[in-house]
């Protein structure tokens, strides 16, 4: 099938330069969840680097990469045959059959994309879209579910490993608000200055939640005293403006930077947090996962969980608390039981003459007599 080459448009770059598709700004016309689109950015960063062998990349250099994809490599590589060989190998390495179909969704939109800006013929994406995952292991990774006292080290560590004092009230806040609020890392990556504020007396957090869904979630006081130091240190440099990123990068030596904190930066955070705490790997989600854990643990009705989680209702949490290692004690308590019952029997044992006690009795009392 023919196509008619392309216009330029806003999603298109040509001229001297190579011809490049802005994935950034079109993807958001297909999905809006901040999460999806960070996925499928991974994936087809994985797509470049496993069929085109480009370097994988990371954090701004990922998103300059999505925002000027490059056309001549798209089209030589997109076919359905490559698509159905590549997830096989994923199937093959180990990934679960989520994540597979994670990224067939991120490739198939992808293609799907650049036939509509006539870059690629109607017959590609069709068949691109007819390519099936191949079976795999069902569900995700567990996780970690950490315990309040491991939360405490957590954000202890996340100070320590800080360069500077700058670094170390950024490192705080960050764990705070996701050990106590349980926010997501696009919702942590998001919050503005002007997202504070009081309300009848109460302090209180605007986020920007999942699905375009606002929420306003009170502030506990370790959180209120973190951000009220972030806050001196971000006014230390000048005038604070309430739209600009809460969260910052830093630049060497301590001074914050005007450009906001990622959600790799975010990630590492966390993750060097949770190696300086002892704790292994650690996910920022993991700590969400925890916070639900142990208010559930400690008799805080759902309701009041599915509010703070800012799920679209309470089933939603339900199905989320399900999923947590539950506790599963049969075999603590068949132990008990073994333990117990073997210390009775002990104890109710008959009182049994040994063979030959009487005789040494009686040989003793002979001897007394001799002496």
């Amino acid at each position: 099938m023919s196509r008619q080459k392309p216009e330029n448009n806003a999603l298109t770059l040509r001229g001297d330069a190579e011809p490049s598709f802005d994935l950034l700004h079109a993807l958001p016309g297909r999905t809006s969840s901040p999460h999806t689109h960070r996925a499928y950015y991974r994936w087809i960063d994985a797509w470049l680097a496993d069929h085109a062998g480009l370097p994988r990349t990371r954090g701004d250099r990922r998103i300059a990469r999505m925002r000027a994809l490059p056309l001549e490599v798209l089209s030589e590589t997109l076919s359905a045959a490559r698509l159905r060989a590549w997830l096989g190998w994923l199937a093959e390495k180990g990934h679960s059959r989520s994540s597979i179909d994670q990224a067939r969704a991120a490739v198939v939109t992808l293609t799907q994309l650049l036939v509509e800006a006539g870059w690629l013929d109607d017959v590609v994406g069709a068949t691109m879209a007819n390519v099936r995952s191949p079976k795999a292991a069902a569900g995700r990774r567990t996780g970690r579910w950490l315990g309040t006292g491991e939360i405490n080290r957590l954000v202890a560590a996340g100070q320590r490993v800080g360069n500077n004092r700058n670094q170390k009230l950024r490192n705080r806040l960050v764990l705070c608000l996701m050990c106590t609020l349980a926010l997501r890392r696009e919702e942590l990556a998001s919050l503005r200055p002007g997202d504070f504020s009081i309300q009848n007396g109460r302090p209180v957090l605007r986020v920007r939640g999942k699905g375009n869904r606002d929420a306003v979630l009170d502030v506990p006081s370790s959180a209120l005293e973190a951000l009220q130091d972030w806050y001196q240190a971000l006014a230390g440099q000048g005038p604070v403006d309430a739209d600009a990123p809460l969260l910052r990068r830093m630049w060497k030596g301590g001074r914050i930077s005007d450009d906001g904190l990622s959600t790799e930066g975010i990630w590492h955070v966390v993750d060097l947090a949770s190696q300086k705490a002892g704790l292994g790997h650690v996910a920022p989600h993991d700590l969400r996962r925890s916070v639900a854990g142990a208010l559930q643990e400690a008799g805080v009705t759902v309701d009041v969980i599915s509010r703070l989680l800012r799920h679209g209702n309470v089933a939603v949490t339900e199905r989320y608390l399900s999923r947590l290692p539950q506790r599963n004690e049969g075999g603590l308590l068949m132990d008990q039981l073994l333990a117990r019952e073997s210390q009775a029997g002990s104890d109710n044992l008959p009182s049994v003459t040994l063979a030959g006690y009487e005789g040494q009795e009686d040989q003793n009392q002979i001897d007394g007599d001799l002496t």
